[in-house]
């Protein structure tokens, strides 16, 4: 077969887990459904394990890779992050929780190996997905294929639903304080949370900046210095690549949210998500089952460290844990799932236009900044560092 049918194909079941999402505010997630519905065709025969490899889109997406990692370093403006640097650090505490319960309790009953397999995907995206994803191919341990991609299949449908909850339950006490005339000092400020610096003066040119393929060229450069970097000190390149994004905006090097500037995210984004898929060859339903015990294990685990590094946070800014807990949370699903929780709660809770405003307002920049934190940037140090120990 042609790659264009193949690729339409699998263009075919991204778009279908896109349209579930949708349809159910993100309750069904996109890479959910593209797992399961490729999982399925793969193991039935329906789906020649050959297909996706020659589809050429597996080779685009992995040199994609370092670029788009790059592209996540530019997506957070210090200056946001100095103003929600309680969300940060709330953040921090909870994913430095989670993976120290996930290390010393998986490790004792499932083996090391395993707790880093769960640990990168479970406190981040698909970056940490397929950083642990590689380096367990690497290190030889095949056996351990199954759980990256199960937990990172299954934790949204933890993650969210536990969000929403809370969030609601907060959301009622914004709406009693208004109610009562209370007028609290709230966190209600996103700092131009989707582009804050954008106002600044790029290093270069802004004749140049205004080309996409200009842009392009920019981030492949950083891409490609990460990669050499990370053969040359054996450091994995995905953290120099988010270094290279962070700096780079930093020194506006980088226009915030590059990669969106050049329009080309979207195409990235399908190349990254075949990799995933590839990553399912090989795989059998022997393995998926025999993962469930661990998968489960590390989900649990992982999420009563979340919750408690969410308290401990609470505790330190005296916030309310209704507020604290949702945003480490975020790690389990990260964005547009806690924006869309967000709005859905402002909307279902606040009964006039002030009241979904003030929920809005005060919610969105900490949820936002929060997923940023982890599965943007604290997933990947997490999943290079321990792909490195094993």
């Amino acid at each position: 077969m042609q790659p264009i049918y193949i690729v339409l194909i699998l263009i075919t079941i991204i778009a279908l887990g896109e349209v579930l999402s949708l349809s159910s505010r993100a309750k069904i997630p996109t890479l959910l459904v593209v797992i399961a519905v490729t999982f399925t065709l793969l193991q039935t025969g329906i789906m020649p394990e050959s297909f996706i490899e020659a589809s050429t889109f597996v080779a685009a997406g992995s040199v994609l890779v370092p670029v788009l990692i790059v592209h996540l370093g530019t997506m957070i403006p210090l200056s946001v992050i100095k103003k929600q640097y309680k969300a940060v650090i709330i953040t921090l505490i909870g994913l430095v929780l989670s993976v120290g319960l996930i290390l010393s309790i998986i490790t004792l009953i499932f083996g090391y190996s395993t707790a880093v397999a769960g640990a990168g995907p479970l406190t981040g995206g698909i970056i940490a997905y397929i950083v642990t994803s590689e380096g367990l191919t690497a290190a030889g341990f095949t056996t351990l294929a199954a759980i990256p991609v199960v937990v990172f299949a299954l934790q949204n449908l933890v993650g969210m639903p536990l969000t929403s909850i809370l969030l609601s339950k907060y959301a009622m006490s914004i709406r009693d304080d208004l109610s009562n005339g209370e007028q609290e000092t709230r966190d209600s400020t996103g700092g131009g949370l989707l582009g804050g610096e954008s106002q600044k003066k790029l290093l270069l040119p802004e004749k140049f900046m205004s080309s996409d393929f200009f842009i392009l060229f920019l981030l492949f450069i950083g891409g490609a210095f990460a990669t050499w970097l990370g053969n040359i000190t054996g450091i994995n390149y995905s953290l120099w690549s988010l270094a290279i994004g962070v700096i780079g905006a930093a020194i506006r090097f980088y226009p915030d949210r590059a990669l969106d500037r050049s329009n080309s995210s979207g195409l990235a984004m399908v190349a990254l998500i075949i990799v995933v898929v590839n990553s399912l060859v090989g795989i059998t339903f022997d393995q998926v089952v025999s993962s469930l015990i661990p998968v489960v294990s590390i989900i649990v685990i992982g999420t009563i460290g979340l919750i408690l590094g969410g308290i401990i946070g609470a505790k330190i800014f005296k916030w309310k844990p209704t507020k604290a807990i949702p945003v480490v949370l975020t790690a389990m699903y990260g964005f547009p799932g806690d924006y869309l929780i967000v709005e859905e709660v402002s909307r279902s809770v606040g009964r006039t236009e002030e009241e979904e405003k003030q929920i809005m307002d005060e919610l969105v920049a900490p949820m936002l900044i929060g997923g940023f934190t982890s599965v943007t940037v604290g997933s990947i140090v997490i999943a290079s560092v321990l792909i490195s120990t094993i």
